[in-house]
């Protein structure tokens, strides 16, 4: 399970077996949601936000920073999924401790 970021307490990460199309899991304290992210010609256009099921959702302001995240880290999180899944390449993950606004 890579881990890509994390981000106020957020672990944002694939599952090692995923599956299109393009999304990660916002885990914390046991609560999750994903983000699926629809590309169109290389570019990110639009953000799906859903609950995963069999787990409880991410707290309201847990989400916020979760969307805070992907939205700004899409382009970014695309290429891990192709660095990771598709060339087989490691991941490196990264802390971030400030707002990305």
């Amino acid at each position: 399970m890579p881990k890509l970021y994390e981000y106020f307490g957020i672990i944002v990460m694939f599952y090692a077996n995923e599956h299109e199309p393009v999304h990660v899991h916002g885990k914390c304290q046991g609560r999750e949601c994903r983000a699926e992210l629809s590309v169109l010609d290389g570019v990110v256009v639009d953000i799906q936000y859903k609950d995963q099921p069999g787990r409880q959702p991410l707290s309201v302001s847990e989400l916020r920073n979760f969307q805070e995240l992907v939205s700004a880290k899409a382009d970014e999180i695309v290429q891990k999924w192709i660095d990771f899944f598709v060339l087989h390449r490691v991941v490196q993950a990264q802390k971030i401790d400030r707002r990305l606004k």
